[in-house]
């Protein structure tokens, strides 16, 4: 565990060394390459960091310091991208930490976190990360014993209680304080469970099902509070999260939704659908945010937890987990039919044939509309893979089919309004049809967008010899 948790720091350090511009394309390519279906290793793991990295750079997460994110390495398979309020079984909102650090540097052991601040941050300076994970250790076995005796104390306590959880600051303050505390207390247990998986499951299946199932039966049996903790940990690892629903369907040994909801393992459906809400939730917030990053992987891995609910599942419509998928399915469709809408309006806004007389002599096309836009078209395409699954089927291809409609008919104008272009106009000109391009490679491909391109040089080199002549 202190092996991998360094190399992920090594690559979140790297990561945020690169430049917005950089990490921008980074996100584009990975994006692209798993929308393709390509098996790129670690891409969910970098796609992961990136949104991390841009979320803090807007501000939305505060950025915790090398000494606490070394405290926090046990507890990262436990930790969850959200705002606290939102409810995830055995999870930690990774925007909880600081406060929950403040709270155990000002309130709960001052003196032993200065200290370990000291020390741990004397050994990074230095390059030893080893050191400073082993200095942690100490001081998280006594965080881990002073959290469980500082609650158990006011258990009977409501006001006592209120006050302690007033003091954390954050929503689900007491529940995250005690998971910490968990997460420490059994951080040995845990790395020697992580230790016994493979680093990546491609598929969650036949043998190695039955292997890990066996593992956590075995594992849990020494102490039962820590079952869910060993499912998230085996969800981490997991190309496909949602996967986890099939332990519950082993243990059942029914995919009928009323068998798996008395089944010890009934807890793996609702993780997966707090995974689905929590995705839900930042496709939203990326969507709003109109610079939405990694969009299209969030798009697909909603897809793939509603679509594996739904096939591996006998899910009623009228049981509790039915409804929440439900719903879930009809936030997405209703998140996308305004975004998939758009489309077709924003590219027409840049490519409208305009007569001279409208253009600024030497003006061209915003380069940041013509991005976003371009953006916009591409996660328009990667929405018709998704469309049948999340119900935006006839929303998708009308848009689809109009925009293919429109940059037909259009780009061709555009080549024809640069091949006659006056001097003063030929720039704005010039940047509609690049537009374009750029636009009908992402609806028709690069072979097409091609053949455009190469119109749009022959039109500029016709000009240029009617200008010798």
């Amino acid at each position: 565990m202190a092996s991998d948790g360094t190399t992920v720091e090594r690559l979140r350090q790297y990561l945020r060394e690169l430049t917005p511009e950089a990490r921008a394309l980074l996100i584009a390519e990975l994006e692209r390459a798993v929308l393709r279906g390509d098996d790129v290793a670690g891409s969910e793991l970098i796609l992961h960091e990136l949104r991390q990295i841009v979320r803090e750079s807007r501000g939305l997460t505060p950025r915790l310091n090398s000494v606490t994110r070394v405290f926090y390495m046990p507890i990262e398979p436990f930790l969850v991208d959200d705002i606290a309020d939102h409810n995830h079984p055995n999870r930690i909102a990774r925007a909880s930490l600081t406060p929950i650090w403040n709270w155990i540097a000002r309130e709960l052991l001052p003196d032993e976190a200065q200290a370990y601040a000291d020390d741990a941050g004397d050994a990074l300076l230095a390059g030893d990360f080893k050191r400073a994970i082993a200095l942690a250790g100490p001081f998280q076995d006594k965080v881990a014993e002073v959290i469980e005796r500082t609650f158990a104390a006011v258990a009977n306590d409501e006001k006592a209680g209120r006050r302690l959880r007033s003091q954390i600051g954050t929503p689900r303050s007491e529940e995250s304080a005690l998971l910490l505390a968990r997460a420490l207390r059994w951080r040995g247990v845990f790395e020697h469970f992580a230790a016994r998986l493979p680093l990546q499951i491609a598929d969650l299946s036949g043998s190695r099902l039955d292997e890990i199932k066996a593992l956590i039966d075995s594992e849990s049996a020494q102490e039962p509070a820590n079952f869910q903790c060993f499912l998230l940990i085996v969800m981490r690892r997991l190309s496909e999260p949602w996967q986890i629903i099939r332990f519950a369907i082993k243990a059942a040994g029914t995919d009928h939704s009323t068998r798996v909801a008395a089944s010890s393992y009934a807890a793996a459906v609702n993780i997966v659908l707090a995974e689905m809400t929590r995705l839900v939730g930042e496709l939203k917030g990326e969507l709003r945010s109109g610079r939405g990053v990694g969009c299209g992987i969030l798009l697909k891995n909603i897809h793939d937890a509603a679509r594996g609910l739904r096939t591996e599942l006998d899910i009623s419509g009228e049981s509790h987990w039915g409804r929440q998928l439900a719903q879930l399915r009809a936030q997405v469709s209703g998140l996308l039919k305004s975004e998939i809408e758009s489309v077709p309006g924003r590219v027409r806004r840049l490519l409208r044939p305009r007569s001279a007389v409208d253009i600024r002599p030497g003006a061209v096309l915003n380069a940041d509309d013509v991005a976003e836009t371009e953006l916009l078209v591409e996660f328009a395409g990667a929405c018709r893979n998704f469309a049948s699954e999340l119900a935006i089927n006839e929303i998708t291809q009308r848009a689809y089919t109009e925009l293919q409609q429109y940059l037909d008919n259009t780009t061709r104008t555009l080549v024809d309004s640069l091949r006659n272009a006056g001097e003063a106009e030929r720039p704005f000109r010039q940047s509609q049809v690049e537009a374009a391009v750029r636009f009908c490679g992402k609806v028709f491909g690069a072979e097409y967008a091609a053949m455009i391109s190469r119109s749009a040089e022959a039109a500029r080199a016709g000009e240029q010899a009617r200008a010798r002549g």
